[in-house]
Formats: C-alpha cells, sequence, structure tokens
C-alpha cells in the first residue's frame, strides 16, 4: 500500500492543494462544455473569464504548493515529484483556456461539427485525474494506481482514433483553406489536453511506483 504520507508527513496542506488543481483543471472542461453548447444554439458569446478564472486560480494553487515547499522539510527526489505533478496539472486548465479562445475566433466555423465525443471524451480523462490525485490523500497501491492509469490510456487511444477519423473526413470535405487550418487547430488542441491528462496519470503512477 502506498501513501503520499510518506512524502508529505502528516500536513494536509499538500494534499489540499494538488486535490484544488486537479479540481481547477476539471472545472475548465466543464467551462468549455458550457461554451460549446452555447455556440451549438447559436448563442452570441464571447466571454472566456471563466476559463481564465480556471487557470489564473490553478496558476496561484501551484506558486503556493511551491512556496509552502521552500518552507518544508522535503528531500529534494520528493520536491520534483510534487512539482512534476503541479506543473503537469496547471497544462491542462491552461490549455483549455486556449481552446476557448481558438472557439470564439471564428464560431461560425462550427456550423455542422459536432465536438461532443471529443469533449466527452476529454471530461472523462479528467474525472479520472480527479479520482487518481485524490487517491495519493487515501493512499493507493499500485495495481488500482495501474488501472486507473490505463483507463486513461484507453481514453487516449479512442481520442486519437476520433481525431483521425475527423481529419480524413476534413482533407477529402469540402472546406476552404481557412475552415481547414480552424479546425485542424481545435483537433490538435483537443488531442493535447488529453494528453495532458494522460501525462498527469504517468507522474502519479511514477509516484507511488517510487514510494510503495
Amino acid at each position: 500500500m502506498f501513501s503520499i504520507g510518506k512524502i508529505f508527513g502528516h500536513d494536509e496542506k499538500f494534499y489540499d492543494l494538488l486535490e484544488a488543481s486537479a479540481q481547477q483543471a476539471d472545472s475548465s472542461v466543464h467551462h468549455l462544455i458550457d461554451l460549446l453548447a452555447k455556440l451549438e444554439k447559436s448563442e452570441s458569446t464571447s466571454d472566456l473569464a471563466a476559463f481564465a478564472e480556471s487557470r489564473r486560480e490553478d496558476k496561484r494553487i501551484t506558486q503556493q504548493l511551491t512556496e509552502e515547499l521552500s518552507k518544508t522539510f522535503i528531500t529534494p527526489l520528493e520536491r520534483e515529484d510534487i512539482q512534476a505533478l503541479a506543473a503537469t496539472l496547471y497544462k491542462i486548465p491552461k490549455t483549455v483556456e486556449k481552446i476557448g479562445e481558438r472557439l470564439l475566433i471564428c464560431p461560425e466555423d462550427l456550423h455542422g461539427h459536432n465536438f461532443r465525443r471529443q469533449v466527452e471524451l476529454l471530461d472523462q480523462a479528467a474525472e479520472v485525474v480527479v479520482a487518481m490525485v485524490r487517491q495519493l490523500r487515501k493512499g493507493t497501491d499500485i495495481h488500482t494506481a495501474r488501472e486507473m492509469n490505463a483507463r486513461l490510456q484507453t481514453i487516449e487511444g479512442d481520442a486519437d482514433k476520433l481525431e483521425l477519423e475527423l481529419l480524413r473526413d476534413l482533407y477529402h470535405g469540402d472546406y476552404s483553406a481557412q475552415h481547414v487550418i480552424f479546425l485542424r487547430d481545435l483537433y490538435d488542441l483537443l488531442e493535447k489536453v488529453i494528453d495532458r491528462c494522460r501525462d498527469a496519470g504517468n507522474v502519479i503512477v511514477q509516484v507511488v511506483l517510487k514510494y510503495a
């Protein structure tokens, strides 16, 4: 049985900060779902405040975690593990915000394109990341960590297959060059943010292996 308490001692603030960071990542995905729902209904919107707030809050959490590490006695190896996970988690809302920005550049080019399946996969990936981070507080064994990480790998594989299908349609369809560039950019960012979730899962598994 692994317990992150071996790394953090009995100080709950590190659990709190990592879980808060993971929750901001998940919240950013929900903001994306809401934005796409509005755009599908042709509701006029240019508001990215919710995305920016999640990203800024996660940055604040990451900075606070770094400050707490500087005041707490932790071995250099353990410090690297914590910072690696915090940095990876922060990249999720940061990348999701970029997706929101791109969507609002040419919302009219979304007509006839449904991103529901990609966002469903992203939502699933973010939920797994939140669950894996929460398991660190409770304590987890390598079998459980690997099972959860395998779920992330499956989601990533499904997302890759879906992107390939969408690209095939895009390159063989009757689209303008602008439309192709716009959609390709969105597909790339959606793939990247799912990869960020996978990266977080990989970091957690490495931590579990190291401190088991």
